[in-house]
This record gives structure tokens, C-alpha cells and sequence, in this order.
């Protein structure tokens, strides 16, 4: 009997729907590949779930995420929805869901082809050879402690409550040094120790942990430090676990080694099989409908939900070689392209990227 997977596809707002539908494309091509069978099932998230059921995260939406085996989220948020309340904004409902579902676990790989290494803004044997491994903890710190607005004599003021409890930092960090062990087993945990009391529980409780993976290299590092390291030689680093805030803005640092934030995935574990799948990149509502969005990042990510949800390995290898032929045989969307007359558009880039998973499939 083969085997059944169910999904959970969140569309999302801009050019989610655009991307997600080439990803779904790409799966259909997996179930041929594979004899497995996916069932898709469709619900909204974000800007779109608010303007449809007045919240970003509707409760149908939970359900249906909560029976599936995993879910793929193309994007949300927008300038339509900046000036709503905090809890009308799209991203709430992104922040939500990872919560609920207890995605706590963000695996974000940064990766330079030979063949783009013209497309970094750094010179060429800064950022050749890079490939590293951002792991972000996604349910605790800043973004879900508790926020204040007040007025005083002296005018508002806000606050945002940073909170780690030693088993969400102990989760995250064994996740890692799991991780790093299938790498180069080198592992850089950044914080901010010499100022936060958090970031030193976070130290605390690695340095306990670490013993345990007597394979694996361990350093600390500000993060102050690691932002200025990832631009002046970003290969010294392999594999690298953080915060919540830290891990945001340093994924979204490293990404941009490569040249181009629509070439990303991006991995939101839970215990288990369990995850979220979706493309760093942002919903580009700039370029929403015109057919020119990259969808690489998207599919990357179902590659990676094939590996980490699903144990298709060998399905998951197909996609990523496949995109590496069809960026070495030198196609590329407008995001990529030295000469945008010759861009493809967001189909056909999925096409050529099917038609190579179906040769590296057969190879492999």
C-alpha cells in the first residue's frame, strides 16, 4: 500500500499564491515519482483570512493544519493591512500558528551555487563555497512576551518582555547540535551574554548541553559580533542556533549572501515529523500577479518538508539537484537575472525545475 501524506496549504497574500501553486506542481510530480499520495487541503492565513474571517489565524484553519501532516505557507502580510491593530495584522496569525502547533524549531540554509556567485553584492571569494545553517527558536523571546504601551508625564512608552524558559533554550540547542552533527559538526550559539540576562541562561544551559556531543565544535558569539563575521567571512560558519529576534535578523543577513531572498527555504519543526514549510522571502506585493516571482525558495521548501516530515530523501535530493542544473544551465527569473530581457516568469522556472527532477530523479 503507498503511502499518504496530507497537507495543509496556506497561499497567503502577494505572490504566495503564485509560488505555492508551483510547489504544489512539484509535489504532484513527486507523487508520480514516488507512488505516494498528497492531499491538498486549502485554507487561509494572514491578510487574506482577515479580510475573509476577520482574523489572521481563523479556527478552521488550526483544525485543518493540526490533522495534516505538515503544512506549506507561501507568504503574508502587505502594506494593505500596516496601520491595523496588533491583532488584525497579518503576521500575528503567522506568530499564532507557530505557537499553536509548537513549531519551535526554524532551520533556515543560506547556500551559494558556483554559478551565482555574481549575484552577491560581496566580492566573489568572500561568499564562494558558503553554506550554512540558521537555527532559530521560533516560539519564545521578545515576539511572545508580554507588550505595554502607557502614558507618562514624560510622553508613551512601550515595552516588550524578552522570556526563555531553560527547556525551550535546551530544545532548540539538542536540535541543533543534532543538526550539526549531519554537517560539519561545527556549531556558533549567539547571543547577547555581556548584556542579557537571557542570553546568559542561554550560555548556561549550552555549555551543559555541549558535553553530551563531544563530536561537534562548540563556540559562543555575540551577535553584535556574528552580524559584522557574516559579511566579512561568512564560510567561517557552518551551523548556528539563536533567539527568536536573533535568528530573524541573522537568517535574513545570510540569505542575502546569496544574492537574491527569493532562493531561500526555510523549515518551522516541532517534536516529531511534524512541520511548516515556506520561503524566507516576504509576499513582494510590488510584483504580486505580474508572473515574475521566483519560486525557487518555495519549492526548495517542499524539498525540505520531503526530508524532515515526510523521510522522502531521495525525492527531496531530485528537487535541490534540479534546481542546481537549471541555475547552472544559466535560466533565471528577474531576481537573479544580469540581463532581465532574458528573466523567465514564475511558470516557467517551475517547469524547467520539474523537467530536471524528473532526470535527476531517474539518475539518482
Amino acid at each position: 500500500m503507498s503511502q499518504s501524506f496530507t497537507i495543509t496549504v496556506l497561499p497567503g497574500d502577494g505572490i504566495g499564491p503564485e509560488v505555492i501553486e508551483q510547489a504544489v506542481n512539484v509535489m504532484k510530480v513527486v507523487e508520480e515519482l514516488e507512488g505516494v499520495s498528497f492531499s491538498f487541503e486549502y485554507a487561509r492565513l494572514g491578510g487574506c483570512a482577515i479580510d475573509e474571517d476577520g482574523t489572521p489565524l481563523p479556527q478552521d484553519t488550526l483544525e485543518k493544519a493540526r490533522r495534516s501532516d505538515a503544512v506549506l505557507l507561501g507568504a503574508v502580510g502587505g502594506p494593505k493591512w500596516d496601520n491595523n491593530p496588533a491583532h488584525l495584522r497579518p503576521e500575528t496569525g503567522l506568530l499564532g500558528i507557530r505557537k499553536e502547533l509548537g513549531l519551535y524549531a526554524n532551520l533556515r540554509p543560506a547556500f551559494m551555487l558556483d554559478c551565482m556567485v555574481g549575484v552577491s553584492a560581496l566580492r566573489e571569494e568572500v561568499v564562494q563555497g558558503v553554506d550554512l545553517m540558521v537555527i532559530r527558536e521560533l516560539t519564545g523571546g521578545l515576539y511572545f512576551g508580554e507588550k505595554k504601551r502607557y502614558e507618562t508625564e514624560n510622553g508613551e512608552v512601550a515595552s516588550d518582555e524578552l522570556i526563555y524558559h531553560e527547556y525551550e533554550i535546551e530544545r532548540i540547542v539538542r536540535r541543533a547540535f543534532e543538526v550539526a552533527r549531519l554537517r560539519s559538526k561545527k556549531l556558533t550559539s549567539v547571543d547577547k551574554a555581556n548584556v542579557l540576562e537571557s542570553s546568559r541562561l542561554w550560555r548556561k544551559v549550552v555549555d551543559r548541553i555541549a558535553p553530551e556531543y563531544p563530536d561537534v565544535e562548540l563556540r559562543h558569539q555575540l551577535v553584535d559580533s556574528c552580524a559584522m563575521e557574516l559579511i566579512r567571512w561568512p564560510k567561517q560558519f557552518d551551523t548556528v542556533v539563536t533567539e527568536n529576534m536573533f535568528g530573524d535578523i541573522l537568517s535574513d543577513e545570510a540569505s542575502m549572501l546569496t544574492g537574491s531572498i527569493g532562493m531561500l527555504p526555510s523549515a518551522s519543526l516541532a517534536d516529531g515529523n511534524f512541520g511548516l514549510y515556506e520561503p524566507v522571502h516576504g509576499s513582494a506585493p510590488d510584483i504580486a500577479g505580474k508572473g515574475i516571482a521566483n519560486p525557487t525558495a518555495t519549492i526548495l521548501s517542499a524539498a525540505m518538508m520531503l526530508r524532515y516530515s515526510f523521510g522522502l530523501e531521495k525525492a527531496a535530493n531530485a528537487i535541490e539537484q534540479a534546481v542546481h542544473n537549471v541555475l547552472n544551465s544559466g535560466v533565471r527569473t528577474g531576481d537573479i537575472a544580469s540581463n532581465k530581457e532574458e528573466a523567465v516568469g514564475t511558470k516557467e522556472m517551475a517547469d524547467k525545475i520539474i523537467a530536471a527532477m524528473r532526470e535527476a530523479y531517474v539518475q539518482a
